[in-house]
């Protein structure tokens, strides 16, 4: 079992930057797959971004690519979102999750995911 919690979502204006952070408490030593999902409002909840335990695999979906990097520090169960270059369009509810798959490339079905955090808002101004 795992508890994930974000931090750092807020207001920023349009080209600014933001970092938000999700903290796993519980049974943290389980080599599990960190993703970043978002929703806006109207709108599924869609995978922004993901990465396995090792940091070996990464993906990006292609309307955050070259702006977002996901990262992770496994000694202090954190996983990272760095937004750079923010837009209108990211504005949405940001959820951490984590997935126990082991399958070649299950981290990048959304239905792998087992544990969510209860999301940040992350609110974007021109």
């Amino acid at each position: 079992q795992v508890q994930l919690v974000e931090s750092g979502g807020g207001l920023v204006e349009a080209g600014d930057s933001l970092r938000l952070s999700c903290a796993a408490s519980g049974r943290t030593f389980s080599r599990y797959a960190m993703g970043w999902f978002r929703q806006a409002p109207g709108k599924e909840r869609e995978l922004v971004t993901a990465i396995t335990w090792s940091s070996n695999s990464k993906y990006y979906a292609d309307s955050v690519k070259g702006r977002f990097t996901i990262s992770r520090d496994n000694a202090k169960n954190t996983v990272y979102l760095q937004m750079n270059s923010l837009k209108r369009e990211d504005t949405a509810v940001y959820y951490c999750a984590a997935s126990p798959c082991s399958s070649y490339g299950c981290y990048l079905r959304p239905g792998e995911y087992a544990y969510w955090g209860p999301g940040t808002q992350v609110t974007v101004s021109s």
